[in-house]
C-alpha cells in the first residue's frame, strides 16, 4: 500500500450538513482494525484500518467510527 493510498484510508471523509453522527461507534483496544461492515449479504469487502495518532478511523464503506478505548496502549511493531 502506497503512503498516499495509507493517507487516504485514514483521512476523515467530508460529510455533508444532514449526516451528524456516524453509522455505529465501535470501541476497540488495538490501533489495527478489520471491517467487513457486519459480513453477510450485507456487508462489504473486508478493509483493513489503522486508528492512526488520532485514535480513531471511519471505514470507507459502511462508516463504522473506530474508537481507541481511553487509557488502551496498543502494542506497536517494530
Amino acid at each position: 500500500m502506497t503512503p498516499a493510498v495509507e493517507a487516504a484510508i485514514i483521512c476523515a471523509r467530508n460529510r455533508s450538513g444532514i449526516v451528524t453522527e456516524p453509522f455505529e461507534v465501535i470501541t476497540v483496544d488495538t490501533d489495527r482494525v478489520a471491517c467487513d461492515g457486519g459480513g453477510g449479504a450485507l456487508g462489504h469487502p473486508k478493509v483493513y484500518l489503522n486508528l492512526g495518532p488520532q485514535g480513531h478511523v471511519e471505514c470507507p464503506y459502511c462508516s463504522r467510527l473506530y474508537k481507541l478505548r481511553e487509557g488502551a496502549h496498543p502494542a506497536h511493531a517494530h
